[in-house]
């Protein structure tokens, strides 16, 4: 008889838009091949491929306001309530939840992200393991974005939801059978919590054949705060200088909601923003160097691991690079970053050493069946067979 196994997920896995969408699709794609029968409870709308998931249920959110003034009055009730932002967001549903699982009974059920931790107890009446798969430390990623806000009132409130979310941790995460870390960094944060290196993987690409154009690329969710922040730093910083360099460099913005970062990059014609494209790797594989000039933020990136795919060598901030292997360019500061930059344009020997040694990192452990391997050895799949 096949197992049965459930995903929670407060995100749409399909399309696949976005990182936390990659890790879930891999880990559906995962439960299917070792010839599962896999549920989906979405609180988003989700066009599933029926090849891949049995049943898809969803719990639609109510609409929220997305303007300054609403968040920032969203946050300050958090703050008064003490609360962790998206926890109160996706909170109340045990009703909906039982309603929609009804007599159904899992072998494995997986609460994706820490937002849905608290269903813990609701979904052990109906899975034999729970696991939690855990994108971010949300009390590390608070903690960075504090960090980055200086001695702001931002900053205090980013450090009151750190400590909320910390207390969050302690309490909820003993009582799943299992967690899923990105990095054996975020692992080291939760102490003695069972936890399993489970690393953030893309698809298989073949290396790509495609010249290289005088550009730098950074790609990603422009909505997605650290994402705002880190390209209002390097274009403030670092662009100028780079810009002034290289008369014929253009910076190219590459992913979704484009319009989040626009006013930041506006009256530049040689900043490009494209949105989403149809095929992200060829326009990050063209680029002379992907840049990841975050400040903020927890677990793994993607942005590398498509940079690596697609062979192209990487400048990061060594918060950008946290929980990967350091093949690529560590820069931390504007003058570090700048310097970086300019060595690696002026030096295609390097560019290429570190191309190369960023596909071999994608080719042995961050593509989807590397990750795979993991799950069959320690995680949530050791006990399917």
């Amino acid at each position: 008889m096949k197992k049965q196994v459930l995903l929670v997920c407060p995100e749409a896995p399909f399309p696949v838009l976005g990182g936390g969408a990659q890790r879930i699709a891999s880990l559906i794609e995962y439960f299917v091949a070792r010839d599962c029968d896999v549920d989906v409870l979405t609180f988003v709308p989700c066009q599933a491929p029926p090849e891949l998931v049995r049943e898809l249920f969803c719990i639609p959110l109510p609409s929220n306001g997305r303007s300054l003034p609403a968040r920032v009055l969203r946050n300050a009730g958090r703050l008064a309530r003490g609360v962790p932002p998206l926890i109160d967001r996706l909170a109340g549903f045990e009703a909906s939840i039982r309603g929609c699982i009804g007599w159904r009974r899992y072998d494995v059920a997986i609460l994706e992200h820490f937002w849905l931790a608290p269903y813990v107890d609701v979904i052990r009446d109906y899975a034999g393991q729970i696991w939690c798969d855990l994108h971010n430390i949300e009390s590390r990623f608070f903690d960075t974005m504090a960090a980055s806000a200086g001695s702001s009132a931002a900053a205090w409130a980013h450090r009151r939801f750190a400590g909320l979310s910390r207390q969050l941790e302690t309490q909820l995460l003993p009582k799943f059978d299992g967690c899923l870390v990105c990095s054996e960094q975020d692992r080291a944060l939760l102490g003695d919590v069972p936890s399993v290196v489970y690393p953030n993987t893309i698809g298989w690409h073949e290396p790509a054949i495609i010249e290289k154009a005088p550009v730098i690329v950074f790609s990603g969710n422009m909505e997605y705060h650290p994402n705002q922040q880190a390209v209002a730093w390097f274009h403030t910083h670092v662009w100028p200088k780079v810009r002034t360099r290289f008369k014929d460099i253009r910076w190219r913005l590459v992913g979704m909601n484009p319009e989040s970062v626009r006013s930041i990059v506006c009256g530049d014609n040689r900043v490009e923003l494209t949105g989403a494209v149809d095929d992200a790797m060829s326009e990050i594989a063209r680029a002379q160097l992907s840049v990841v000039p975050l400040l903020s933020g927890s677990g793994t990136r993607i942005k590398i691991l498509e940079a690596w795919a697609a062979g192209t060598a990487v400048v990061s901030t060594s918060l950008g690079a946290e929980g990967l292997p350091q093949n690529l360019r560590i820069a931390d500061g504007a003058d570090n970053f700048e310097r970086a930059i300019v060595e690696l344009l002026n030096d295609p020997g390097e560019r290429h050493r570190l191309e190369q040694s960023g596909r071999k990192t994608y080719e042995t452990g961050f593509h989807r069946k590397a990750g795979w391997a993991v799950l069959d050895r320690a995680g949530p799949g050791r006990d399917l067979k």
